[in-house]
This record gives structure tokens, sequence and C-alpha cells, in this order.
């Protein structure tokens, strides 16, 4: 990287994509980039020192290919100008995965797959740690609530990072100590099927050098690795790592030990609540002390843990009213963190705001959308969100609407969704999805504290 002056970004405003960003603005380097339209993120980025602009136009470009690296994302589409124009001039072009391997070559890599959980995993492996005093570099796929941001950096030579399957990114990866936490199907536009989803992850499995942690139940076997293989469950013995004498605490949080292979970690608390909480925790205390921190160090972090924007992240928690946001965008995602509300608020109504994440996603999981959002007691229901994708005919919000059963439904549009609440009674109030739909976080927050307020 010596030879490089400039790191240019197309599709900056990304989650993984600002981390890598501001990695290389930390270093030294003269870091800009394009993203489609504005959002917290790229503001952050530009208070940071980062040029960011919002037009597909050349004249932003770094002149110099000899002295400037172009990362792009693979949701950037393929004929886009600007990404035409530098892989026609000369420049050297990269992935955000190949980069991400290329910083992590050489360090002791630590690594969070899994189709689902990675990202508070990653923040609460990074968080541990940070805590114990070790120090990681890390690259999360969430804004950490205990840092306010999605890089943290240290000189200690360990990099904790989410390792992505969309477009097989985490294969660029090869993990010192690695773990799963799902092998669901997702991205099925990428991998047409299930089988061809575990594929991938026995092949980011094969790829792991030391140790690999698995959920348990997963179709891993030692025949798919040279690491050694340990499995991680939430409250089932028959894992390695589990929780044993797990009871409520205060505010919906678990009181929980940990048990493993050496020993128990008495009374341990996850800083924010929910079972499912609890079992990331396990997954990230697991890779933490096959890493080698100590467990009184573990059970200090984990009660100290304050989150991850927009997973299971509570805005407002009163008698009367509660929201929650959460990124869920997969059926599977959705059960989880309908199951966890259901535990900590019993016997209240759930409203949940759903706004589905990609055409094909859509299409391939609507019945079990449908399933998942049956659970609630009223269902508000978005238009897709399209992101990298063009319109697929026959596909809208409607085919999962029409299969959901619950009590209550709704079908309304984006721009209709804020004077809609103006009347709506709300006791628990969720919304979910990976899109743009965090843009009404705040609003919805500040709209239900006046209502508290009166």
């Amino acid at each position: 990287m010596t030879d490089y002056k400039d790191i240019y970004f197309i599709g900056i405003g990304g989650i993984g994509m600002s981390a890598i960003a501001r990695y290389y603005k930390f270093k030294g380097y003269e870091v800009s980039g394009y993203d489609r339209t504005p959002s917290e993120l790229t503001r952050e980025l530009e208070k940071e020192g980062i040029s960011v602009h919002y037009e597909d136009n050349t004249v932003f470009i770094p002149k110099n290919p000899e002295t400037t690296l172009v990362v792009y994302t693979p949701a950037i589409p393929s004929d886009m100008g600007e990404l035409t124009y530098v892989r026609e001039h000369g420049y050297r072009v990269i992935k955000r995965s190949a980069i991400l391997g290329e910083i992590s070559r050489g360090q002791s890599c630590l690594a969070i797959a899994g189709t689902h959980g990675k990202a508070t995993t990653s923040t609460l492996l990074a968080h541990i740690l940070t805590s114990s005093g070790e120090g990681c570099t890390a690259f999360l796929g969430g804004i950490s609530k205990n840092y306010g941001t999605n890089l943290l950096m240290s000189h200690n030579p360990v990099v904790v990072a989410e390792a992505d399957e969309f477009d097989r990114s985490f294969l660029q990866l090869h993990p010192e100590i690695a773990a799963i936490t799902a092998m669901d199907a997702d991205h099925l536009d990428i991998y047409s099927d299930l089988d061809h989803v575990k594929e991938a992850f026995r092949q980011f499995a094969s790829q792991t050098k030391g140790v690999l942690i698995t959920k348990l139940g997963l179709d891993i076997t030692s025949s798919d690795t040279r690491a050694k293989i340990y499995s991680y469950s939430y409250d089932d013995a028959r894992a390695d790592f589990y929780a044993e004498n797990i009871r409520n605490g205060s505010c919906g949080h678990l009181i929980f030990d940990i048990v493993w292979p050496d020993g128990v970690i008495h009374d341990c608390t996850c800083g924010v609540p929910g079972w499912v909480n609890v079992e990331n925790s396990i997954a990230a205390a697991a890779v933490a002390l096959c890493h080698g921190v100590t467990p009184d160090e573990i059970r200090k972090a984990l009660a100290s843990f304050t989150g991850v924007k927009r997973r299971f992240d509570i805005h407002l928690n009163t008698p009367g009213c509660s929201y929650i946001d959460d990124y869920a965008h997969h059926p599977k995602e959705l059960e989880s963190a309908i199951s966890s509300i259901r535990n900590i608020f019993p016997g209240r109504k759930l409203t949940a705001i759903f706004q589905p994440h990609l055409y094909t996603r859509t299409r391939d999981f609507a019945d079990d959308f449908a399933k998942a959002l049956s659970r609630t007691d009223k269902l508000i229901l978005l238009d897709i969100y399209p992101a990298r994708e063009e319109p697929i005919p026959g596909v809208t919000s409607e085919i999962i609407f029409d299969k959901v059963n619950g009590p209550e439904k709704v079908l309304i549009t984006k721009e209709e969704l804020l004077p809609y609440l103006e009347h709506e009674p709300v006791d628990i109030l969720a919304t979910f999805g990976a899109g743009n739909i965090d843009r009404f976080t705040g609003p919805i927050t500040e709209m239900l504290e006046k209502r508290t307020m009166k």
C-alpha cells in the first residue's frame, strides 16, 4: 500500500466500505468516494474529513491512476459510470472484500460469519478484546454503541472482522479463529439455493486455521476443516459452550452462567436484553476464550456492552410505550427478534413495521416472511426497498401481505407511514428492515416521546 496516496471508494456509504475508508484515513491516506444518497453515515465521514459526493461523475476521481487505489462494493451496478471509467483508465480496482483480506493478512484474524447474528457477535467480540485491555482492529457490520463507530483501531496485531457471505466476500479471509452463527438460505440471487450457501460456508471453514466455533446443529464436520471444531448453543448442554441457570434480571435482561470445556463463568449478563443476545454472547465469549481472554474479563465486558445501532436497538422503554428498531431482513432474524420482544414484554400488544429488502429476497421467502410476521398483533407493511436491484414483475409487498394471518394488518407506502402513526395507538412498536427504514427512527422516537409526556 506504500505506493498509493489516494484511496477512492465507490459506494463509500456502505457499512463495510465506510469502516475501511475510516481505516485508511487513520493511516494517513487521502480518502474520498461516491455514494448514491446522503445518509447519517456519509455525513459522519464528511465530518471526519473524508470527501463524499452523490453524483456519478468522473470529475471527482483522483487523477493519477498510479497513486490511486479504487475500492468498490459489489452492490454497485457493473455498468456504473465511475466504475467503468476506472477500469478503462489503468487504475487498480479491487473489491471491498479483497482489501479486507489484504489488511488482515499477517495479523491474527478473528472472524464472525453467518447469515444472521454476525454483526452483534463481532461487535461483542471486539468489545471484549477492547475492554480487556488487549485491544484489536475491528471492522464491524454495524455502529457500536459503546464506541460510536464501525471501526476500532489498535496497535495489537489482532483483527476482528465481520465475515460477510454476500458475493462470497468472506472467502478472502483466512482466520485463526472463526465462528459461524447460521447457514440459512439467503442471497439466492448469488447462490441459487441452500446447498450452494452451505458449500460457501464449508469453504470458509476450510480456510480457518486454528479453531472453528459453530452453532450447534450446523452441517460442518472435521472433514470440512483442519481447525479444531467446537459448538455453541443458547442453552443446549450438548454444545461445548452454552448458558445454564438462566434467570430474569431487570428490564428484560437475563442472568446466566456460561459453561465451557474448562469450567463455568458464573453470573453473566449481557448489557442488551433478549435471549438472542445471550446466544450471541455465548458465541463471542467462545471465540474470546479460545483466543486467551480470561473469564473475569469476559464477564465484565458482556455486562458493559451497550449494543449495536439497529440491532435490537431500544429507543424508548416506558411502562405504557416502548419502541425497538432492528435490522432484521430475513425470516429467521424476524423470528428471533419477535420472540425476544415477546419474552421481554409478555402480554403486551406488538405492532411491527416491516420494510422488505430486495425483490429477490421478497420473492424467495414470501411464505416465511408471512409466517414470522403473523406472530405480531398488528403489521404495518411498507413497499420493497430495492437496493441494488431492478423491479421483478409481480413481486411487490403484497405477496407477503396476502399471506399474513395476524389479527391486524395494513399495507402503506413510506410516505404514508408517519401520518398513519400520528393516529395509531402504540404499546410495543418495532421497526424491521435493512433498507432506509432507519430514516424514520428519529421521527418515530420523537413522536412517541411527546405522547408519553402528555
